[in-house]
């Protein structure tokens, strides 16, 4: 073995190496899926699991538009490893859990699995997150809930394109966005001509970005007579022919590239009206919450499988004659992004329980605003940390060996998709200008932190900016500052104690820099940096 190499970092359980996590756990009333967790966990850091998310990366589906004989077939083939990444996902309910099993704590029991399990390999979320976000959506419609549910909440992975009769479990997507809207949906052109039966609808049009194609259905928009309406369209029709939906290409993706995502084309393709005529985007918002936390949720993953790659690396590299880990400008590094991935961390947990307790008036407005402000922030900062979590491995983090390229190249992702960064900052505005109560809720939620000057400091100035009459001009740094005030609040009640000190003097206490490792003089970073990294079998 080479001299001065860090030791592979496999045979470790990461949920048990996640001290926020574990605490996060339980504090949000999900202690009862420890052991979901914690299989996931061990599972998520066997070599065979690290090889597949490899895999699945180096071999990306391939789109067969026809068969032998020329007969449209529209199929996605995919890689043995991406089924093993499905077949664990879905067997372990990662896109179901709440619904299968709606107790206190479901939602934050499902994020934490989500998370850890994302850690693998990010692409393959993709459709477990849409199939979890369309429940709510289809239950606008009792019954078309009834006849997809059953299905959707199965443990069964059951690949395939056949009538859903003949399945054990079905997959859902979304199709929204065209080529000449983008994230303004009422832009687009796609029409739904009703049949004449009861809520049946013939659509045609195209979709400029439709992921995970080989979903069994879609909640899809389109223009009916009444204005734009959401459908819910199957991929085959009960008597097994396919419906007209056709993948025109699949999309050459920056990352994420063990996921299938394409351009179709609709041709009068046959679906089903889901909620009122004319209110397709109040129908499918339901979906978009749930997938925006989805990609807090992502993000979170992200940054804490960077910050476990460069933590151990750091403690087992040396250079210049003493370990990385023991150099002063790596260990504030290190301690920046530890606090980082932290905060984020117990923000997305946080944000999970409010699912949970969305019965609660006082956490429906939290929830609202506070995914958006969260989507915005997390999704932007996952981008710095993986980047460099990268630069703390040298050279040996540029290339294709390790993880890092992958994560560097998925960072960017969660940011864009289920709306941008400046599409979620301008939705905090009109949560703020349309639904007070969720301003309200927000800022019971920051107060509610021990006395911290600090925080109250934050607090007093986002009071004062919030009625600027400029405000959407200024939004993302008023949004950023909610969400680090956001943060902090929650380190200081729930964080570890060293952590929240160093995240509070740091991000509010203006003794920060624009780059990781500028940190206040005279904090404990050793103890934060030894929480966050990862120990792993037979280590000493």
């Amino acid at each position: 073995m080479s001299s001065n190499q860090p030791p592979p970092l496999v045979d470790y359980n990461l949920f048990t190496s996640d001290a926020p996590l574990r605490e996060s756990l339980e504090r949000e009333g999900a202690s009862w899926a420890h052991d979901l967790v914690h299989e996931l966990g061990a599972l998520a850091g066997t070599e065979e699991a690290i090889n597949w998310g490899f895999q699945a990366n180096d071999n990306p589906p391939r789109l067969r538009t026809h068969d032998r004989f020329g007969n449209r077939i529209d199929e996605v083939e995919f890689h043995p490893a991406w089924h093993e990444l499905m077949k664990v996902a879905i067997g372990h309910g990662l896109h179901a859990l709440p619904w299968r099993d709606p107790r206190p704590g479901a939602h934050a029991a499902r994020a934490a699995a989500f998370y850890v399990w994302s850690q693998v390999e990010g692409g393959h979320g993709c459709p477990v997150s849409m199939t979890y976000a369309a429940v709510p959506a289809l239950r606008r419609e009792p019954q078309l809930a009834a006849h997809w549910e059953p299905l959707m909440t199965t443990l069964d992975y059951d690949p395939g394109l056949r009538p859903a009769a003949a399945k054990k479990g079905v997959l859902f997507g979304m199709a929204m966005t065209e080529r000449q809207g983008g994230s303004d949906v009422r832009a687009n052109t796609t029409t739904a001509v009703p049949t004449g039966a009861d809520g049946e609808h013939l659509l045609t049009g195209h979709k400029w970005f439709c992921s995970a194609p080989m979903c069994d259905a879609f909640l899809v928009l389109a223009q009916a007579p009444g204005g734009l309406s959401c459908f819910v369209l199957p991929r085959v029709l009960p008597d097994g022919t396919r419906n007209n939906f056709h993948i025109e290409r699949l999309k050459d993706k920056l990352g994420n590239r063990s996921n299938a995502s394409s351009e179709v084309g609709l041709d009068e393709a046959w679906a089903v009206l889901v909620g009122e005529e004319g209110r397709g985007v109040r129908t499918i918002i339901d979906m978009v919450n749930h997938t925006r936390l989805d990609c807090v949720i992502g993000s979170a993953s992200l940054m804490r499988q960077a910050v476990a790659q460069a933590t151990h690396h750091a403690a087992h590299r040396s250079a210049f004659g003493k370990l990385l880990s023991e150099q002063p400008l790596m260990v504030s590094v290190l301690a920046d992004l530890a606090v980082e991935s932290e905060a984020t961390t117990i923000l997305m947990m946080r944000l999970a329980g409010a699912f949970d307790r969305a019965d609660q008036p006082g956490e429906a407005h939290f929830k609202r605003i506070g995914v958006a402000i969260a989507k915005f922030w997390t999704c932007k900062r996952a981008i710095s940390v993986v980047a460099e979590a990268l630069e703390c491995h040298g050279g040996n983090g540029y290339v294709e060996e390790s993880i890092l390229p992958r994560l560097y190249r998925e960072a960017p992702l969660n940011s864009i998709w289920e709306g941008s960064g400046n599409v979620n900052a301008l939705d905090v505005l009109r949560a703020m200008q349309r639904e007070p109560d969720s301003l309200s809720a927000y800022f019971g939620e920051v107060t509610s932190a021990p006395n911290d000057a600090r925080l109250r400091r934050a607090v007093e100035e986002l009071e004062r900016e919030i009625p600027d009459p400029d405000g959407e001009s200024r939004a993302r740094g008023l949004v950023e500052r909610m969400a680090v005030a956001l943060q902090a609040s929650l380190m200081l009640r729930f964080g570890d104690p060293a952590a929240a000190e160093l995240f509070c003097a740091s991000r509010l206490g203006g003794e920060w820099g624009h780059t990781f490792g500028v940190l206040p003089k005279g904090q404990r970073l050793q103890s934060v940096i030894e929480r966050h990294r990862p120990h792993f079998h037979g280590e000493g």
